[in-house]
């Protein structure tokens, strides 16, 4: 009897050692990760460069942004969501595409349900009146910096595969003309029941704001997402910007399309505040003048938002 009750002991025991060794390795593969400048640079660089031509929906430097990033989801272990990562627009005069990807979540039943992370890649392209021999809207703030940001998200989600519920990673052509490639897929995930949970959008985090806060979150009042961003982040990370409201900001990014199909939570991140950065749809929207840095940390403060709403066993974040 004296046998069997040290045997049950050291069992439990040791149950529970391995349970609590699970647990740290899971989350230590998160809080031992480091979002590195170097990677950062490089994809901001390639994205905003001269040969992207400004990244116009429809162009051929389109295209070629379309095969780098295709190209990184593949290196990254990021699944194409439809038969292809290209998926054609078909609300758009012409041919231009959205580059979409997926990761698998982990859990059998929550696996179901998606967040969708999303940047526009496109631009306003060729200028005919240029400035200082320079003709060409790079768009490095507008918006390479959210779509480097949300492939710095698809590069660990994407090789350490820690998150429960789906990720859809969503690179949206033709924001410029009409948010065309995020309804679009709106559109045609609603048609096929698809599970949204939520949405979160990026958009300009290319410079550091004048704030309490590192980026303000659009539709602020509309769900609690502000609030749990920054409860999963630890830290003020998102606040409110009283012109984000003035200028209707919610219904002019890539977040809106999801709003209005599933009625979601829906937002976009932001850091341009229209104080911190003269060139908006300008050619001197280039890369020499973006915050790498100050990109680096704000990308490395979201990873543990979006594991944690990836994780959540239930939704925490619900519309007002």
């Amino acid at each position: 009897m004296r046998y069997f009750y040290f045997l049950v002991v050291f069992i439990l025991v040791g149950c529970k050692s391995t349970s609590v060794l699970d647990v740290s390795k899971e989350s230590n593969a998160i809080s031992s990760y480091k979002v590195q400048e170097s990677s950062v640079s490089a994809t901001l660089k390639t994205l905003s460069a001269d040969d992207m031509q400004g990244r116009e929906a429809g162009s051929a430097g389109i295209n070629k942004s379309a095969d780098y990033l295709v190209e990184l989801l593949t290196k990254y272990k990021v699944k194409p969501y439809f038969k292809t990562y290209r998926d054609t627009l078909a609300n758009f005069k012409g041919t231009t595409f959205n580059v979409v990807g997926v990761i698998e979540g982990s859990d059998p039943v929550l696996k179901k349900e998606f967040v969708i992370l999303g940047a526009h890649y496109d631009h306003i392209g060729i200028s005919q009146d240029g400035v200082d021999g320079d003709f060409i809207n790079n768009g490095a703030n507008d918006d390479a910096s959210g779509v480097t940001a949300v492939a710095e998200l698809a590069k660990y989600f994407g090789t350490h595969k820690t998150n429960k519920r789906s990720i859809l990673i969503a690179f949206f052509t033709a924001e410029e003309t009409g948010l065309l490639g995020s309804f679009h897929l709106a559109d045609k995930l609603k048609k096929s029941n698809f599970n949204l949970y939520t949405m979160l959008n990026f958009e300009m985090i290319g410079v550091p704001m004048e704030a309490d806060y590192t980026a303000y979150i659009t539709g602020f009042s509309k769900s609690n997402m502000a609030a749990k961003i920054n409860e999963y982040s630890g830290k003020k990370l998102v606040g409110y910007l009283p012109m984000e409201f003035q200028y209707q900001l919610f219904k002019r990014s890539d977040n809106y399309p999801f709003f209005e199909k599933f009625n979601v939570p829906s937002q976009t991140v932001c850091t341009f505040d229209f104080k911190n950065f003269d060139y908006y749809h300008h050619v001197k929207d280039e890369f020499e003048v973006m915050d790498i840095p100050h990109m680096t940390r704000f990308i490395q403060d979201v990873l543990p938002v979006v594991e944690k709403m990836a994780n959540a066993e239930t939704k925490e974040i619900i519309l007002k």
